[in-house]
């Protein structure tokens, strides 16, 4: 009898229905938050000087700010022609310190329509101590330039490059040859006593294809 007792327990227990596993959930973390470095503040400048015109360029700076450790500035010009113009040289100076290591990005660019010229903006970025002293700081854009593709030389700039070289009295003569189906602006004549280095120095030389300013903006960016 008693085993008969013993398998029926068996059975019933093999039949009852199974416990859900008991879950554990992971405790969270708190979410960490971002460490700013109060050396590093936030601040908006007060801009003396918002737009100025040299070599017939006008070049206004819309806004100057501190973000971190970036000074940054909102820089719009007008363009001469329709050609891929860009800041070529800026500097940032400040309590005589010249910082002339910069960034671009390009905020708009606008095209020459009903007889405006185009417009290009873009936010340059200089990179400053902690401890700058910014209360009198001056942006100055020395030059805008719109460097060629190598068809551009024959298209564009062949007679402005030969007339300044003919004024200069160099002795050297370029044109444009076929070079494997397409038009390519050479060297045909130099003085002897120049090297091709030389040479090409002065055809190539980005002051055919830069207007230089300058144009400066002195701000206030005091912390």
């Amino acid at each position: 009898m008693k085993k008969i007792y013993i398998v029926l327990l068996l059975l019933l227990s093999a039949c009852a229905p199974a416990q859900d596993p008991q879950v554990v959930l992971p405790q969270l973390l708190p979410t960490a938050t971002a460490y700013i470095d109060p050396s590093y503040p936030m601040a908006e400048a007060n801009v003396s000087t918002s737009q100025q015109t040299a070599a017939g360029i006008d070049v206004r700076m819309n806004r100057a700010w501190m973000e971190g450790k970036n000074v940054n500035a909102d820089v719009c010009f007008t363009l001469p022609d329709a050609s891929d113009w860009s800041i070529w040289a800026a500097s940032l100076s400040y309590n005589g310190v010249v910082l002339q290591e910069y960034g671009t990005t390009l905020v708009s660019l606008q095209e020459a329509a009903n007889g405006q010229p185009g417009l290009r903006c873009d936010t340059l970025t200089f990179v400053v101590p902690p401890d700058a002293d910014l209360t009198s700081a001056t942006i100055i854009i020395d030059a805008i330039a719109a460097p060629p593709q190598p068809s551009d030389y024959c298209d564009i700039y062949l007679p402005k490059i030969q007339q300044a070289l003919l004024e200069r009295g160099t002795g050297i003569s370029i044109d444009c040859v076929d070079v494997n189906g397409a038009l390519t602006m050479q060297i045909l004549g130099k003085p002897a006593e120049m090297s091709q280095e030389q040479a090409e120095q002065l055809v190539y030389s980005d002051e055919f294809y830069t207007v230089r300013g300058p144009w400066s903006f002195l701000f206030n960016l005091s912390q």
